[in-house]
C-alpha cells in the first residue's frame, strides 16, 4: 500500500484558513457549556473531542451546547476540536478527552487494538460523506477509475480513508492502487482540489456545499441520506456518534446518561426545526460568511441524522462488512460487535 502523500504548502495553508473558519470552535474549547470559564462551573464535567466543529455531520456537539442542553442536565462539557476524527480518537484512547464525536467505525477498528469503547448515542444512520471529483478530472465517472489516483482524505486511518477504500474495492480498485491524501477539510481539501494535488476526495458539508459553489467539482458517489448508504454499501451505515473509553462508561454512568439526555433532546430538536433555524442557532462563523450557503449545506444533510440517537438496526453489521472488504487486521479478527455499541442510554434518553 502506498503511504499517503504529504503537502507541505497546503499544511501550511491551512493552518491560516482553518484557525479563521473554526475560530468560533477553538473558543469551545476553552469555555464550558454554560458560557464559563472551563473548570470554574458547579457540577460535573467531561471534555469531548470532536472530529471537526464546524463539519455539519457532528453539528450535534456544538448545537447541543448553543441550545443550553447541557447546562439544562447539569453537566460542564467541554467542547474541543480536531481536524480528523482519528485525532479525536487518538485524544480520547489516550485519556486527554472523556468522549469523542466521530464515527462509530473507530470502535471496531479500535477493538481489534485491544481498546475497549462504547458508542454511546447514534447521531446518525448515513454516513454524511460525500465523494467529490475535480471538474478538471473528466476520467474519473466511477471508483473504478480511481487506479493511478490521488483521492483526498481527512487523515490516515480516518474514516474518510476507510470508506475511500471501500469504495475502490468494490469497483475492483485495490487501496494499493491509488493514493490517499491527507487533506483534511474545508480551505485544505479545496486548495488541493484547486491545485491538482488531488483529483477526487471525500469531505462533508459545508465543505462539499463550498466546492459547488465554485464549481471546482461535481458529486459522484452521495452518501448523506440513507437511500445513498444502501446504495452505496448495502445498509444503514451508522457514522457520526459519541464514543467513550468502555471502563469510563461503566464507571460514570449517571454522567453518561444526563449527556445522552442532552445530545437526544438535540436530535428531536433538530427534526422539528428549519435548516434556517437551525443554522441561526450555530455559531455565526460557521457560515464563513455565506450564511444561505451554509442553511443550504444543512438542508442536505439533515437526512443523516437519527432523531433519538439509538443505533439503526443491522447498522454495525454493515460497518462490519465494510471494513472487512479491505482492512486485513480487521477481517482476520472476531469483532464482538456488542461491545461496540449501547442502547441503553438513548432508551432511557426522555
Amino acid at each position: 500500500m502506498r503511504n499517503s502523500v504529504k503537502i507541505p504548502a497546503l499544511a501550511v495553508a491551512g493552518v491560516l484558513a482553518l484557525s479563521s473558519l473554526t475560530a468560533c470552535a477553538n473558543d469551545a474549547s476553552t469555555t464550558s457549556s454554560a458560557g464559563q470559564p472551563a473548570g470554574k462551573v458547579k457540577g460535573e464535567s467531561v471534555k469531548i473531542m470532536v472530529g471537526g466543529l464546524d463539519k455539519v455531520i457532528y453539528m450535534p456537539a456544538m448545537l447541543t451546547q448553543q441550545l443550553g442542553f447541557f447546562k439544562e442536565e447539569g453537566i460542564n462539557v467541554e467542547l474541543l476540536t480536531e481536524p480528523a476524527g482519528v485525532q479525536a480518537e487518538t485524544a480520547l484512547v489516550s485519556g486527554q478527552v472523556q468522549g469523542a464525536v466521530g464515527f462509530y467505525d473507530h470502535t471496531l477498528d479500535l477493538q481489534t487494538k485491544g481498546k475497549a469503547v462504547t458508542s454511546v448515542v447514534q447521531f446518525s444512520h448515513a454516513p454524511g460523506e460525500v465523494e467529490i471529483v475535480s471538474n478538471k478530472a473528466k476520467d474519473i465517472t466511477s471508483p473504478k477509475d480511481f487506479k493511478g489516483k490521488h483521492v483526498g482524505i481527512t487523515g490516515i486511518g480516518s474514516s474518510t480513508d476507510f470508506l475511500s477504500q471501500y469504495l475502490g474495492v468494490k469497483n475492483g480498485v485495490k487501496s494499493s492502487d491509488f493514493t490517499r491524501v491527507a487533506v483534511g477539510a474545508g480551505p485544505t481539501f479545496i486548495a488541493a482540489l484547486q491545485k491538482g494535488s488531488i483529483q477526487a476526495g471525500m469531505t462533508t458539508d459545508p465543505t462539499v456545499a463550498q466546492v459547488l459553489d465554485k464549481k471546482l467539482g461535481h458529486i459522484l458517489v452521495d452518501m448523506r441520506t440513507p437511500a445513498g448508504s444502501q446504495e452505496a454499501f448495502g445498509g444503514p451505515y451508522p457514522s457520526s456518534s459519541l464514543y467513550m473509553q468502555s471502563s469510563w462508561v461503566d464507571g460514570h454512568k449517571e454522567t453518561v446518561q444526563k449527556m445522552v439526555n442532552a445530545f437526544v433532546k438535540t436530535l428531536k430538536w433538530m427534526s422539528t426545526h428549519s435548516p434556517e433555524e437551525i443554522a441561526a442557532k450555530m455559531p455565526a462563523d460557521y457560515a464563513a460568511g455565506n450564511q444561505k450557503l451554509y442553511t443550504e449545506a444543512i438542508k442536505s444533510t439533515l437526512p443523516m441524522f437519527t432523531t433519538d440517537g439509538v443505533m439503526p438496526a443491522n447498522g454495525p453489521e454493515t460497518v462490519e462488512r465494510v471494513l472487512k472488504a479491505f482492512n486485513p487486521n480487521i477481517k482476520n479478527a472476531k469483532i464482538d460487535l456488542a461491545k461496540t455499541y449501547t442502547t441503553e442510554f438513548a432508551k432511557n434518553a426522555g
